[in-house]
């Protein structure tokens, strides 16, 4: 049969339209497909027959993944009808987790608010937790629900927190399934993260949001507990157990934030009489009494003493502890010092005391700035970072680890200035290496606080030259004129070589992890550059691959002739819909879309830093813009300061005039020749 004559019409007239149009009646058909699917779901899943009820909660849990069928499932209150399932409490085994996966995989669309679940509800999912035999997928599907309702809403934190308790989650960190582990973690940091007003004891301008929150888990011995069943098991510690732990590492660091921010009162009794305590330890005194002597010849012994601990302010400390940072914090870190390291904290005192003034190094100082280096090291104060796994094992291996690395670093900084045989002067420089010092031992994550300290023994300030020297060898920058000239020259070709390279990685493709409001998922979409660079693939996937995806198995085309720009960060269309994703540094540093067509978008969360840069790089290369990135200019200085070397490589130990040698004057005639035999 002919089509119409109206259709043959437009496809003349308008050769552009008619793959719109089909594309329109495709996206139209999909639509009256899910919504069919989703009727005869819906009946089924209300079915009286176990068998066929079971079927219809399977292909739920995986028809949810699709957006459009969610969207229509939910107009069906189909959400409502898996909550009264739970609710009901008549399913267990495979009904009960497919309803749950089902439930999970539909509300991460973020279609429906939290806040509409009821008690019963929360009740229910509460109780699957509590339950100390419990299958495993329900058990994993019940954790990840109760951590979504605490991350997104204040009002389900108050109902979950009535529910559970640090106690009743503690026996799955005790088991050996690393997912249960992980879920459990996750449960305990949003519960951490989210603790309200009411429960911050600290009465100060910095409050401390987790006084409560972490009262609770030093009673319960939780990072013991972690410490035995996760860090130290025999299964190594996947990425996302690595970052829910580095999570829980810097909450329980941040409970630091309201002493490191808060003031002393130089009127403060209590606050002054921790300073009398440093005094007594070091010198072995008992505070004399008012009587004792007359009050001229008591201050001048005060402020003798207090110049040997090192104070700036000899007649007052109590104005030294007055900065934020560090505040409190430095002297609660001394204090500590004194009383479970006496020896080493009185050896320390009376061994600068007895220097000459200006190679004393002075040990109340010293004290409050390592703290506030110490708190930058750690980023004390600051959320944890969505995709960071940076955990430290040590910090689990002891109750008051901060105070311990403190103990280690300021001995490590005594040891330093002697070996710099440094003066007031060179107080800056001192710290300057320590902080380099202490960094690098991290960077090698220590099982220990032992393992640390020999770590440092190892870093003395002689190796630190060494190392200084080898890396400044290899990262010479030649600053000449004719060095500069060449370097001019050849970076055409390493920028070339650099486009090369990106273009080649979007060639082989990267999967992309679906964000939602609930972190962990598994939804994943794949898009990669054909290899004429004129087409990009993307599609859906099930699960994570394990190499490239071929071409043919990716769904949807995106011509780059079509593109029209990349935007990045927060002009991003997804960045501007999802106000939780919006207020996430950490995403929107990975964000970036492209622009085709009028008003359509294909949107991107890169997985890393490095794939977000290889991706816009790539992407701008593609459109004739420049690469921007920060790696692009990583790579330029590497392979540029290479190449440099290897063509300079004969000239080594030669010295590079700054100006070309003058061309000789011309001969008083040319009467002559070479003879080559």
């Amino acid at each position: 049969m002919p089509p119409p004559a109206d259709i043959v019409k437009v496809a003349i007239e308008w050769p552009g339209a008619f793959p719109k149009l089909m594309e329109i009646d495709q996206v139209s058909v999909k639509c009256k497909s899910s919504k069919r699917s989703c009727i005869q779901l819906h009946e089924r899943i209300q079915s009286s027959s176990m068998d066929m009820k079971l079927d219809a909660l399977k292909d739920l849990a995986n028809s949810s993944r699709d957006i459009t069928f969610a969207q229509e499932f939910i107009n069906l209150d189909g959400i409502s009808l898996l909550t009264q399932m739970v609710e009901s409490g008549t399913d267990f085994g495979d009904l009960l987790s497919f309803t749950l996966t089902a439930f999970v995989e539909l509300m991460d669309h973020g279609i429906v608010s939290w806040d509409t679940f009821s008690v019963a509800f929360i009740k229910k999912i509460a109780s699957y937790v509590c339950k100390s035999a419990m299958d495993t997928a329900v058990l994993q599907r019940s954790l990840a629900i109760l951590e979504s309702m605490v991350l997104n809403s204040q009002d389900l934190y108050q109902k979950v927190a009535q529910e559970i308790t640090i106690g009743q989650l503690i026996p799955h960190l005790q088991g050996t399934d690393q997912d249960i582990q992980t879920y459990t973690v996750a449960v305990i940091n949003a519960l951490f993260l989210k603790a309200p007003e009411e429960k911050r004891q600290v009465q100060h301008t910095h409050t401390n949001p987790f006084a409560e929150m972490a009262h609770i888990l030093a009673q319960k011995q939780l990072r013991s507990i972690i410490l035995s069943n996760v860090i130290r098991s025999n299964k190594p510690i996947n990425d996302e157990m690595a970052h829910q732990l580095y999570v829980l590492q810097v909450l329980t660091f941040n409970l630091l934030e309201d002493r490191m921010m808060t003031k002393m009162d130089p009127q403060d009794q209590a606050q002054r009489d921790i300073i009398f305590e440093l005094r007594r330890i070091a010198f072995d005194v008992e505070c004399e009494s008012n009587n004792s002597g007359s009050f001229e010849k008591r201050k001048s012994m005060y402020t003798r003493d207090y110049k040997k601990l090192g104070f700036i302010n000899h007649v007052n400390p109590a104005v030294d502890f007055t900065q934020i940072p560090p505040g409190m914090l430095a002297l609660d870190n001394m204090l500590y010092f004194a009383r479970h390291h006496q020896d080493a904290y009185i050896r320390i005192v009376l061994e600068n005391s007895s220097r000459e003034d200006k190679h004393e190094c002075p040990f109340g100082r010293s004290s409050i700035e390592l703290t506030k280096m110490l708190c930058e090291i750690l980023k004390v104060g600051e959320l944890p970072s969505e995709n960071c796994h940076d955990f430290h094992p040590m910090f689990f291996t002891h109750d008051r680890s901060f105070e311990e690395f403190f103990c280690i670093c300021i001995q490590l900084l005594n040891k330093t200035w002697k070996e710099m045989r440094a003066t007031s002067e060179d107080f800056n420089k001192v710290m300057q290496v320590v902080k380099e010092q202490i960094t690098r031992a991290l960077t090698i994550k220590p099982n220990s606080l032992d393992q640390f300290k020999s770590r440092l023994q190892n870093l003395s300030y002689t190796e630190i030259l060494k190392l200084r020297q080898s890396e400044r060898m290899n990262q010479e920058d030649f600053q000449s004129r004719p060095i500069l000239e060449l370097r001019e020259k050849i970076q055409p070709e390493i920028m070339e070589l650099i486009k090369q390279q990106r273009l080649n990685r979007l060639c082989e493709g990267t999967c992309f992890r679906k964000i939602s409001s609930r972190r962990r998922q598994d939804k994943f979409w794949y898009c990669r550059l054909s290899p004429n660079h004129k087409v990009l693939h993307y599609g859906d996937l099930e699960e994570s691959p394990q190499g490239e995806v071929p071409h043919d198995s990716l769904q949807d085309k995106l011509p780059v002739a079509d593109i029209k720009a990349v935007v990045t960060g927060k002009d991003c269309p997804h960045m501007k819909e999802k106000g939780a994703l919006k207020q996430n540094k950490e995403l929107l540093e990975l964000a970036f879309s492209v622009l085709y067509e009028s008003d359509e978008y294909l949107n991107f969360i890169a997985p890393d830093k490095h794939e977000y840069c290889v991706w816009t790089d790539g992407l701008n290369a593609l459109l004739g813009k420049e690469m921007t990135s920060e790696f692009t200019r990583s790579d330029m200085d590497t392979l540029l300061n290479m190449e440099m070397k290897l063509r300079l490589l004969d000239l080594e130990n030669i010295q590079i005039p700054e100006v070309p040698p003058p061309i000789p004057k011309e001969p008083s005639n040319y009467d002559f020749v070479y003879d080559c035999n």
